[in-house]
C-alpha cells in the first residue's frame, strides 16, 4: 500500500483518511495548518445542510453516501448527523413546477421524497406561512451534519487503523522526484509520501499552483446569520438535539434555514458575489483562529431578512444576533474537482467539495487512488474536464461568480451562459450569423442550434405545440431542419467535434491497446470504437481514421480523452489536439452525393468510396479529408480541412447545394436525427458506470484482437442488469428533456437520458435505462414534471434498421 499524505483535516480530508484506511492503506498522514478539528476552514463554520437530490446523478450519489455514512458516526459530545429531513417550498408557479421536476430526479436517482401541499408543508414545519407558498418537496432522509463532529468521528476511526493527524503543520511545498511526488515539505520538515492529496478547501488552488496545476475555483463569501430566541421554538428542542424541524430551503428568495435550539440559522445567496482574494486573506488572517469567517456585511443581508420574515413570520419578533460571511469554493460549472495531476504522478486533488458531498467524494477518491477507478462516474468532477479557455483567471472568476448568483435559480437544461460568449468560433461563424443562427455554447464553442433562415420550412409540417418549459431554448424550425435532412440535404458545422492526431511508429499498437475495436486496418479505414477504464466502464467513444501507416485522426469527446490518452502514451507516439486548426462540415441527406460529386475528381460512388472509409482529396481547389460516416443516419460525409480554408469550403458547398435545396441545419435537429438512428451520446446516454453490452455497444468490442484496457473486467463481467433502450411516446405532443423517471407496473425502473422529436415518426423518441428484461413492445410510462406519458419500448434503431439510407 502507498504512503499517503492528505493536506487538510476538514470534512474532506478526514473522510478521505477514513476511506483510505478502511481499504487497508493505513500509512496515512493528515496535516493541517490549523488546530484539530475546527481547523479554521469551511468545515469549521459549515451550516451542515445535506440535501441529497441534485440534477446530477453523480452528485446525488455522493450525497446519498454521505448521509448513509454520517448516520453511522458516533461522537462523545452528541450527534454528528441529525436526520430531520429536508423541505423545499415553492412560492411561485415556476418553482412549484420545478419541484415536480426535482421529485422526478429523486425517484430516478433512488432518493425517497414526495410533493406536499401548502397545508402539509405548514404541518411539517409550523413556522412556515402556508399562505406564502404553493407546496413543497419533502425528503425524509436529508438532514443536518455537525461538520466538525463528523470530521472528528471519521478521523478517530482512521487513527484507530493507524493514520496520523498533525495539527499546526503548514505545507510549504511538494517534494518531487523523477516526475512524481516524493513527499511534502512542512514547517516541521519533510514528510515522505508516494501519494499526496490536496484537500485544502479554498486554499487548494494556491497550493496547487506550486506544482503548476490550475484548479478552476474561486473562494466566495456567503452570508450566514443566527436570530435571537424564536418564541414558538422555546422548549421544542433539547440543547443536545438542537433541531427537530426539517431543514428548509426557500429558493425563490435564495434562502435556507435550520434550527439552532430555539434560534434559527439563515443562509443567504441573496447578495452580490463576494470573491475572496486569497493572497490578501492569507496575509490578513494568518494569526486568526477562523480565517474563513469574514465580517458580516449588514446591508447585503437586508433583502434576505425581509424575505425570511415573510416566509417565517415568527422571525419578525426577533433580530440577527450573530452573523458572519463564511468562505467556501465555487467552480465554473458547480461541480467538485477531483483527479491526479497529469504531469506530477501521485499528486491528487479533492477540492470544491461541500459537506453535502464530502463522504461520497472521499470514497470515490480513495477508490480511484487504490483501485484505479471509482465505482461512481466522476467525469463531471474530473480535474481535466475543462477546456483551456475555462482555466483562464478571467473565465474562472466570471463564471464562478455567475454560478454563485444562480445557485438556487431554476435552470433549464438547455440554458447556457450569456457572459464570455464568442470565445471559440468556427470559420463558418459569419455565414451562420447571416443565416440567423441561434447559438448555444459548448466547450467554449458557439454552436448553431437552428437557423431563422429556415423558418419558412415549418409551414407544411404538422408540429405539435410544446408547453412553455420545453419550448424554451427550442424552435419548431429544428424539426423542419431534421425533415429536410431526411428528404434532401443539409450542412452541419461539426467543427466543435474534438479531434486529435495520433502519430508515430507505435501509434497503431497504442490505439489498439487503448480502444476496444480493431483499428489496425488499411489506410483509409474509419472505425467506431470505445475507450474503457480498468473496470470495463465506458470512458468515451471515438471515431478513429487511419490516414497513413503511422498517422491517425481521432474524433473524441472532451479534454478528459486527451488526458487519458496522454497518460498512457508511449515515447514513440505523438499526440496532438488539432481541433482549433481544423474545421469540419457534415454534408448529409439523400442528395448529398448529387451535391458534392461535381466538385470532386475522385469517384464518390458507393462502390468506390464505401461506408466507414476516409479519402484525402480536393473539392474544387480546396484540400480536404472526407470521411464517410454519418451520425444522423443519412448518406454523406464529414468533410475536414484546415481552418484557413474553412470559409471558402462552406461557400463552395453551399453554392453547389442550391440546386438541390441544401440548408444549414443546427444541433437540435442533429440530436433528433441521431436518436432516430439509435446512436449514443457519451456523457449523456452512457458513462463509466456502464459497460458496452449494457449500452448496446458490444458490436464495437473485439475480444479476439488482443489485450486492451478494460478487457479483463469485461471477461469477468456479470450479465447486464440494465440496458439502454429506445422508447417511443404514444402522444404526438408528449415531450421530455432528459433525466425523467421511467415506470413499469407502478414502480420506478429507470430514467430517460436524452430525447428528441422525430419528424419521421411524428413522435418524441428517447433513450432510457431500463431493466435488462424489458422487451420490445413493453409499455412504460415517463413522468414529465408531474405528468405521466405512455411510451413503448422500441426495437433499435427506430429508423432504417437495415442501414439502406446510409449505404446507397
Amino acid at each position: 500500500m502507498p504512503k499517503i499524505v492528505v493536506i487538510g483535516a476538514g470534512i474532506v480530508g478526514t473522510s478521505l483518511a477514513d476511506e483510505l484506511t478502511a481499504r487497508g492503506a493505513t500509512d496515512v498522514t493528515v496535516v493541517d495548518r490549523g488546530p484539530l478539528f475546527a481547523t479554521g476552514g469551511s468545515t469549521s463554520h459549515a451550516p451542515g445542510l445535506v440535501f441529497q437530490t441534485n440534477p446530477s446523478k453523480t452528485m446525488t450519489a455522493f450525497a446519498r453516501y454521505t448521509v448513509e455514512k454520517f448516520c453511522t458516526l458516533d461522537h462523545p459530545d452528541g450527534w454528528a448527523f441529525n436526520q430531520v429531513g429536508g423541505l423545499e417550498v415553492a412560492a411561485t408557479p415556476e418553482r412549484w413546477a420545478d419541484l415536480h421536476r426535482k421529485s422526478g430526479w429523486a425517484q430516478a436517482w433512488g432518493i425517497e421524497g414526495r410533493l406536499l401541499s401548502a397545508d402539509e408543508c405548514a404541518a411539517l414545519h409550523p413556522l412556515v406561512d402556508r399562505d406564502r407558498i404553493l407546496g413543497g418537496f419533502h425528503t425524509p432522509t436529508d438532514g443536518l451534519a455537525k461538520a466538525v463532529r463528523a470530521a472528528e468521528a471519521q478521523a478517530r476511526r482512521a487513527i484507530a487503523r493507524g493514520a496520523a493527524f498533525l495539527p499546526h503543520t503548514e505545507v510549504l511545498g511538494v517534494v518531487e522526484k523523477a516526475g512524481r511526488v516524493a513527499g511534502v515539505r512542512t514547517s516541521d520538515g519533510v514528510i515522505d509520501a508516494d501519494v499526496v492529496v490536496c484537500a485544502a478547501g479554498f486554499w487548494g488552488a494556491e497550493l496547487a499552483r506550486q506544482v503548476d496545476l490550475v484548479l478552476p475555483l474561486v473562494p466566495m463569501a456567503h452570508q450566514y446569520a443566527r436570530t435571537g430566541q424564536i418564541a414558538p421554538l422555546v422548549g421544542r428542542n433539547t440543547e443536545r438535539a438542537e433541531a427537530g424541524l426539517p431543514i428548509l430551503r426557500h429558493q425563490d428568495a435564495d434562502l435556507y434555514f435550520r434550527e439552532h435550539g430555539d434560534r434559527i440559522g439563515i443562509g443567504s445567496y441573496c447578495h452580490r458575489p463576494m470573491p475572496v482574494d486569497m493572497s490578501t486573506l492569507m496575509a490578513d488572517t494568518a494569526g486568526e483562529a477562523m480565517p474563513s469567517m469574514l465580517p458580516f456585511t449588514d446591508d447585503d443581508f437586508a433583502p434576505a431578512w425581509s424575505a425570511a420574515t415573510e416566509l417565517l413570520p415568527a422571525l419578525a419578533d426577533s433580530k440577527v444576533e450573530e452573523a458572519f460571511n463564511g468562505i467556501f469554493s465555487f467552480t465554473p460549472d458547480g461541480f467538485s474537482i477531483m483527479g491526479e495531476h497529469r504531469d506530477l504522478a501521485g499528486f491528487w486533488v479533492a477540492e470544491a467539495v461541500w459537506v453535502t458531498h464530502s463522504a461520497g467524494v472521499a470514497k470515490a477518491t480513495a477508490e480511484w487512488i487504490l483501485d484505479g477507478t471509482p465505482a461512481v462516474d466522476v467525469s463531471e468532477c474530473d480535474l481535466y474536464r475543462f477546456e483551456d479557455v475555462a482555466r483562464s483567471p478571467a473565465f474562472v472568476m466570471q463564471t464562478s461568480s455567475q454560478a454563485f448568483v444562480e445557485v438556487y435559480d431554476v435552470i433549464h437544461p438547455y440554458q447556457f451562459r450569456s457572459a464570455l460568449r464568442g470565445l471559440r468560433t468556427s470559420p463558418f461563424h459569419a455565414r451562420h450569423r447571416e443565416l440567423g443562427a441561434h447559438f448555444y455554447e459548448g466547450g467554449g464553442w458557439e454552436r448553431p442550434a437552428w437557423f431563422e433562415a429556415n423558418a419558412g420550412l415549418t409551414a407544411d409540417l404538422d408540429i405539435p405545440e410544446r408547453d412553455e418549459w420545453s419550448a424554451r431554448h427550442w424552435s419548431p424550425i429544428s424539426v423542419a431542419e431534421a425533415h429536410v435532412t431526411r428528404e434532401r440535404v443539409a450542412m452541419y458545422d461539426m467543427t466543435p467535434l474534438t479531434r486529435y492526431e495520433v502519430a508515430g511508429p507505435g501509434a497503431a499498437a497504442f490505439l489498439q491497446r487503448m480502444t476496444t475495436n480493431n483499428i489496425d486496418k488499411s489506410v483509409g479505414s474509419v472505425t467506431y470504437t470505445l475507450m474503457l477504464d480498468e473496470a470495463g466502464g465506458i470512458r468515451s467513444d471515438l471515431t478513429v481514421a487511419r490516414l497513413g501507416p503511422t498517422t491517425f485522426q481521432v474524433g473524441a469527446n472532451s479534454p478528459r480523452d486527451f488526458d487519458w490518452l496522454d497518460r498512457h502514451r508511449p515515447d514513440d507516439v505523438v499526440l496532438r489536439d488539432i481541433t482549433g486548426g481544423t474545421c469540419c462540415i457534415g454534408v448529409w441527406g439523400p442528395l448529398a452525393r448529387d451535391m458534392v460529386q461535381p466538385l470532386c475528381k475522385d469517384d464518390l460512388s458507393h462502390n468506390a468510396f464505401r461506408y466507414f472509409r476516409a479519402l484525402r482529396t480536393y473539392l474544387g481547389a480546396l484540400p480536404v479529408t472526407m470521411m464517410r460516416v454519418s451520425y444522423v443516419g443519412e448518406l454523406g460525409w464529414e468533410i475536414y480541412t484546415s481552418a484557413d480554408y474553412g470559409g471558402a469550403l462552406w461557400d463552395l458547398l453551399f453554392e453547389a447545394g442550391r440546386d438541390h435545396g441544401v440548408i444549414a441545419a443546427g444541433r437540435v435537429a442533429f440530436n433528433s436525427l441521431r436518436i432516430e438512428k439509435g446512436y449514443r451520446s457519451w456523457g449523456t446516454d452512457m458513462t463509466t458506470e456502464h459497460r458496452p453490452a449494457e449500452a448496446g455497444l458490444d458490436f464495437a468490442v473485439r475480444m479476439d484482437k488482443g489485450d486492451f484496457v478494460g478487457r479483463a473486467a469485461l471477461e469477468q463481467a456479470p450479465p447486464p442488469q440494465k440496458t439502454l433502450r429506445s422508447i417511443v411516446f404514444d402522444d404526438p405532443a408528449a415531450v421530455v428533456l432528459g433525466k425523467e423517471p421511467v415506470y413499469a407496473a407502478g414502480d420506478c425502473v429507470g430514467y430517460v437520458t436524452s430525447a428528441g422529436y422525430s419528424p419521421t415518426v411524428g413522435r418524441t423518441i428517447a433513450y432510457a435505462w431500463l431493466p435488462a428484461g424489458a422487451d420490445t413492445g413493453d409499455p412504460v410510462t415517463v413522468d414529465y414534471r408531474g405528468t405521466r406519458h405512455r411510451t413503448t419500448v422500441h426495437a433499435e434503431p427506430v429508423l432504417d434498421p437495415d442501414m439502406l439510407r446510409i449505404r446507397r
